[in-house]
């Protein structure tokens, strides 16, 4: 078939790569002037099966009731004058319920496996450097009743066969000397060894290069105006190329992979799109000396701060902002990283010389992506990962080629359709 992919971010290029492999003519539609120049731009670096669990749960609700009206919150949320971010919150909360969570994990435990194994036979059969390391992710605690629900977490997650192992405060100062600034208040952790990281900017660019050579087309500085149904199927792509003048796209088969701006396009058509723009930040440090910044992967669970090694370079991510589409940084998140980044590191690190970064995560409110078929028959979406495009990304890609070429996929998943 004939197939436009809407979207040139990890999701969109993995969808193309997979479904040209498939035999399918292929040609994606990209706003920006390059592949990852949006989301998949400076995220947290992290391959995180081991926590690829719902924001939508009882204990997460409870904390995000706790931090209301704490300007520097974790994770903060600014009400809109738009029902669909007041709809979108009531549906979190039904998600919150115990028997919602526990299928919403699984779903999302098993897309999350089956995205790094991809990712890794990806990486070995085209030799894509993206600054992968496999040395594992490492969670430390401070609060005792934290650290208390963390290892009744891990427990559940060892049952879905992700090895997330318990470990106390002077394992994690042997799994990552790095840390030992901030001996005193450590509890303990958690360690899941077969995680990774790696730059999803980088790997991205060069699947999409890969792509291209596999005669997939992209073309950049163009943006999609509308899709337009006829008879109940899509028959055209508005196109608005880079000299601004409309172009219509016609293919057998169409893919939205436009992230949070996915809802947007669909309106339209009437087509249930229930993402969300949940904001993040990364702040990206230089090394000054090598010796002193952490090798392995770490996720702060009191602050909600994640830290990857990316070559010569460090890179912070965290914070959530449930709001609007406005994407400008915010001076007070950009110096919270900073801080957080001196208290942990006070002299690996060039303070003087940091790149920020801001992005729209699309999230939904059970935070199960959306992938398959919408009630339009040509017409798939592929969206909705929030903060976890770069763990599942491969792997939605080749999943939803598979569902478009009539395939079965290899995972147990509720898909669309």
């Amino acid at each position: 078939m004939k197939i436009i992919v809407l979207g040139a971010g990890v999701i969109g290029v993995s969808s193309a790569w997979w479904l040209a492999q498939a035999g399918h003519e292929v040609e994606v539609i990209e706003r920006r002037p390059g592949a990852a120049l949006e989301t998949s731009r400076a995220n947290g670096g992290q391959i995180s099966v081991c926590y690829a669990e719902p924001w939508a749960s009882a204990h997460t609700l409870k904390k995000v009731l706790r931090w209301a009206g704490r300007p520097n919150a974790p994770l903060r949320v600014s009400p809109q004058a738009n029902p669909r971010q007041w709809l979108w919150c009531a549906r979190y909360l039904a998600e919150c319920r115990a028997p919602r969570f526990r299928a919403n994990l699984r779903a999302m435990v098993s897309l999350a496996q089956y995205s790094r194994a991809t990712l890794d036979e990806l990486r070995a059969r085209l030799d894509i450097r993206y600054q992968h390391l496999q040395r594992g992710i490492l969670a430390f605690y401070r609060d005792p009743r934290e650290f208390e629900h963390a290892q009744a977490s891990a427990a559940l997650m060892r049952e879905l066969g992700v090895d997330r192992q318990v470990v106390d405060a002077a394992e994690v100062l042997r799994i990552e000397p790095a840390l030992a600034a901030m001996r005193d208040p450590l509890v303990g952790g958690d360690f899941t060894q077969a995680d990774e990281s790696g730059d999803v900017h980088l790997f991205t660019r060069a699947l999409a290069a890969r792509a291209q050579a596999a005669g997939v087309v992209f073309r950049f500085n163009t943006r999609v105006n509308r899709l337009v149904a006829v008879d109940g199927r899509v028959s055209v792509a508005e196109l608005v190329e880079p000299d601004g003048f409309f172009r219509p796209a016609r293919a057998d088969a169409f893919v939205v992979a436009l992230g949070s701006y996915s809802p947007r396009l669909l309106a339209p058509l009437r087509i249930a799109c229930p993402v969300w723009p949940v904001k993040g930040y990364s702040a990206t440090f230089s090394l000054k000396n090598p010796a002193l910044a952490p090798m392995v992967s770490l996720v702060d669970q009191e602050a909600k701060i994640v830290t990857s090694r990316l070559g010569d370079q460090l890179r912070m991510a965290g914070t959530a902002e449930l709001g609007s589409y406005i994407r400008s940084l915010d001076t007070s998140r950009c110096n919270q990283l900073v801080e957080h980044a001196k208290s942990l590191f006070p002299n690996a690190l060039d303070f003087d010389n940091v790149q920020f970064w801001s992005g729209l995560r699309p999230t939904t409110p059970s935070n199960v992506p959306l992938i398959g078929r919408t009630r339009l028959p040509n017409l798939y979406l592929n969206t909705g990962h929030g903060s976890l495009g770069w763990t599942m990304g491969a792997g939605s890609g080749r999943v939803l080629a598979d569902l478009i070429s009539g395939r079965v996929p290899d995972i147990s998943f509720p898909f669309l359709g």
